[in-house]
């Protein structure tokens, strides 16, 4: 095998029992044709011992920060300076934190914030401290500036538990580095994205909403512009990081997402509005608080433009169109019907009435329906599932080309 050849890999080893398999995915990195240089963290080194991977290596372990004749040197710069990529397996919580909140306070941490190597993150510990909300807001973070997380898996867990947390097996890993490290399936492509609610306003206090985060959206953001693409983000309101390399233009209304979509749609080859856009707006927005008065309080509703539909008919309409459908029953019915009805290429629907899956969830599955058939996506934390849904559209992009 050579799928990583020529790649100069900074395997980063933190604490954790799954610290044992990284002794093997140093060789299976090393048969795909990488260079390898082990870094450890001081709890990795409870687990398993630097000779270990010097041995399996070929090459001195780091270990400290206080290493005088490495340091003497800058040997921590040099190592930032030497990698092409910089995996990180077993990725414990604590590094994961580490990492979010810019912390150096040892070899590795320090590293990663002096190169500006691609990194990936093998996430490894007990389920419910991946399941953790301060976890998952730190993967978050780092998926925002650009890193990749390859798992976890699931499975039975060291501690005797079941479920995901486990860290992916050598080869596993070894795949996913060889298909990160393939041409960008988007280099040069445009692609623009809607993603989050629109708030229609009642008056200065009040809203019409709903319970779009935005984070399938964000998600597929952060994949495009990792995939090569220039991309174009018009976010409802939603209190996400700008991905990495995306131009964010932040909106508020329907009416204003038309436009700044609109705006931003000649030349590009691809949009996809995963936004969940109100269907209707108050008729008039009062300039002071509506005050109670009464059983009843009756609204004047008004349909608001339908973005998608107007992109599909536009002059400038890209090569491709992708509209989402968040249904919560006969997804199969409905999505089909969007799909023919709006003039879509393809359409990305999931349930979001099914538990994990639904609004503010981290994970989502997707079924895509094309007007030749039907793609499914299985479950998997958004960014997983946004790369897999923009494979899809590279390839239609390549064989219309």
């Amino acid at each position: 095998m050579s799928e990583l050849a020529g790649q100069r890999i900074l395997l980063g080893v933190s604490g954790g029992i799954a610290a044992y398999k990284a002794a093997d995915l140093v060789r299976r990195l090393q048969d795909a044709g990488a260079e390898v240089r082990v870094v450890m963290t001081e709890g990795a080194q409870q687990f398993v011992t630097a000779t270990t991977f010097q041995a399996l290596s070929g090459y001195p372990v780091g270990t400290t920060l206080w290493d005088a004749a490495a340091e003497a040197a800058m040997g921590h710069i040099e190592l930032a300076r030497w990698a092409s990529r910089i995996v990180i397996a077993p990725a414990s919580a604590d590094a994961i934190a580490r990492l979010a909140h810019g912390i150096a306070n040892d070899l590795l941490s320090t590293i990663c914030l002096a190169s500006e190597a691609p990194l990936t993150l093998v996430p490894a510990m007990n389920r419910m401290m991946w399941a953790h909300a301060a976890t998952q807001a730190n993967v978050a973070t780092l998926l925002s500036r650009g890193a990749t997380v390859l798992g976890p898996g699931e499975g039975d867990q060291a501690c005797g538990e079941i479920g995901a947390g486990r860290m992916l097996e050598p080869l596993q890993i070894v795949a996913a580095l060889a298909a990160l490290s393939q041409p960008p399936l988007l280099a040069g492509r445009r692609v623009l994205i809607s993603a989050g609610p629109t708030f229609e306003d009642l008056d200065p206090v009040r809203f019409l909403g709903n319970r779009s985060s935005g984070k399938m959206g964000f998600a597929l953001a952060a994949a495009a512009a990792a995939m090569g693409a220039k991309v174009v983000l018009v976010a409802g309101p939603v209190n996400l990081a700008t991905p990495a390399g995306v131009e964010r233009i932040d909106v508020r209304r329907a009416a204003q997402m038309r436009a700044a979509v609109l705006q931003a749609l000649p030349g590009q080859d691809v949009y996809i509005g995963a936004a969940a856009v109100a269907d209707y707006a108050p008729s008039e927005t009062l300039p002071q608080k509506i005050k109670k008065s009464g059983e009843t309080l009756d609204l004047k509703l008004v349909r608001t433009p339908d973005i998608l539909a107007e992109v599909a008919s536009h002059a400038a309409r890209p090569r491709l169109v992708v509209g989402f459908a968040a249904e919560t029953n006969d997804i199969d019915t409905y999505a089909q019907d969007k799909l023919r009805r709006k003039g879509l290429d393809l359409i990305a629907a999931n349930d979001v009435s099914a538990q994990g899956i639904g609004f503010e969830s981290e994970d989502n599955a997707l079924a895509v329906f094309s007007h030749e058939g039907r793609s499914d996506i299985a479950r998997g934390p958004k960014r997983q599932v946004a790369g897999a849904l923009l494979a899809l559209i590279a390839a239609r992009l390549g064989a219309s080309a």
